[in-house]
């Protein structure tokens, strides 16, 4: 008879504990501790749950040391998702026999996505399984985004031994788990989405993903700060972490790479969301610059990075005289302490007067961007509403901006000028030192190299 006893397990970071611990001497955090039923189980069963639950061979060959020499390798094609969006941020498609999980916040379009992406794998057995919607909820969202895939198969189930009893039975090339959180293994007493529910769970997915080579899709919640629920040692044991980003008020969501054992961890897929599902967005600077139809004061074209994608974007300032004592600093889509800071350079290194007049920033699109190369687009955008003067269409800046007023280089700047030559800007005013180490007579673009901030503001105001 198995032996049941109790466990204290950070919820943080997933440390355990024989007795309760007011502060986590792992990660550090307060009152974090909870109490947990633990059935100790035989390690053999524990470790082959998935085998315990089919009736895949039970026998399992013992693993010996080898000579890194001796080892055998062969480039495995990925699979392809049919997502370039998705197929850019995994590195090149799905690798076989990965764990990758996707976390966000609620109603930002997981599911939405995974069943999309379920619904493009023509030629393939999917095996979908949700423990959140009925199969009449899934058909519904199915028949809004309007495709058929004879090869989807719908699982409502939460218990993992019984997955992967029907996991033997299909016989799937992707498993799709919505979501990790809701599952729960009979190995463990403890509740659906405890500590020890979600490590097991996980586990027993990573030995069926390995042993069988079938690329396993997990959807995570999220905390209220952002970070994923569960035990940290969650994003440790996957392959890949994704992240789901954007305002569901908004159309654009970012997939941004978090973690990735395959690829890099600096791109990121942009999609719009619609009536009818995601679309993805190939050229997102076009989109985000599509709706400006006459030049206002106030309104700036920064070139910035995204992982290794280049953008321009449209920082929008508004300047207005303070109505009550103390002045607003807003900030929408930028960080705000950093425009209190490029306020303060204004005033300190130009001469301009702030002090009496409330500050409103935005970032058009609803994106969140935090690259230093946009401080000269802000500080231009802020001077051009603070004196009610326009910046011409065609010119976009990329620089950040010292405390002493000295225009600083950006990274890879030759990828800004060609997206704002793509796009068929005829300006850009950048950092000095970026100019001397690149050939601009290859860009169909005027550039303009700036050492101070007077320079900047010169040169486009007068």
């Amino acid at each position: 008879m198995a032996k049941v006893k109790t466990l204290y397990f950070c919820q943080n970071c997933g440390a355990q504990s024989a007795k309760w611990i007011g502060r986590c001497p792992s990660c550090g955090e307060w009152n974090t501790y909870v109490e947990e039923v633990v059935e100790k189980t035989d390690p053999n069963t524990a470790a082959n749950a998935w085998k315990a639950s089919s009736s895949v061979g039970t026998t399992s060959k013992t693993a010996k040391p080898k000579p890194l020499g001796e080892i055998l390798y062969e480039q495995e094609s990925r699979l392809d998702t049919h997502d370039g969006e998705l197929n850019r941020v995994l590195g090149g498609g799905l690798v076989p026999g990965s764990l990758v999980l996707i976390g966000g916040e609620p109603g930002i379009g997981k599911s939405t996505l995974m069943l999309q992406i379920a619904m493009q794998l023509d030629g393939l057995r999917i095996l979908y399984v949700s423990g959140e919607e009925s199969e009449q909820q899934i058909k519904m969202r199915a028949e809004r985004l309007g495709r058929q895939q004879p090869g989807l198969y719908i699982l409502t189930e939460t218990n993992t031994q019984n997955i992967f009893r029907q996991i033997d039975q299909l016989q799937p090339n992707v498993v799709v788990v919505d979501s990790i959180q809701t599952l729960h293994s009979t190995l463990v007493e403890s509740g659906a989405g405890s500590v020890s529910q979600v490590r097991e769970c996980t586990t027993e997915l990573l030995k069926y993903a390995k042993d069988t080579g079938v690329p396993v899709l997990l959807i995570g919640h999220i905390t209220k700060d952002g970070s994923i629920a569960g035990p940290k040692i969650l994003e440790h044991m996957v392959d890949t972490v994704l992240q789901f980003e954007g305002d569901r008020h908004l159309t654009y969501r970012i997939l941004r790479t978090v973690k990735n054992r395959f690829g890099s961890t600096s791109e990121l897929g942009i999609y719009e969301m619609q009536g009818a599902g995601l679309r993805q967005v190939s050229n997102p600077s076009e989109i985000l610059l599509s709706q400006r139809t006459e030049i206002l004061s106030g309104l700036a074209i920064g070139a910035t990075l995204e992982g290794n994608r280049p953008l321009l974007v449209e920082v929008q300032a508004l300047v207005t005289p303070a109505t009550y004592g103390t002045p607003q600093r807003s900030a929408t889509g930028f960080d705000g302490k950093r425009l209190q800071m490029l306020l303060a350079v204004l005033e300190k290194r130009s001469g301009l007067r702030l002090g009496q007049h409330d500050v409103f920033l935005n970032i058009a699109g609803g994106l969140r961007l935090e690259d230093p190369a946009l401080d000269l687009a802000v500080c231009a955008a802020v001077v051009s509403s603070l004196n009610d003067v326009p910046i011409r269409g065609e010119i976009c800046l990329a620089a950040e901006v010292g405390l002493s007023g000295e225009i600083r280089a950006v990274s890879r700047l030759d990828q800004r000028l060609g997206e704002a030559e793509k796009l068929g800007f005829a300006e850009m005013y950048i950092s000095q030192f970026n100019a001397k180490g690149l050939d601009l007579a290859r860009y169909g673009i005027r550039v303009h190299p700036a050492g101070r901030l007077d320079e900047v503001l010169t040169g486009l105001f007068g």
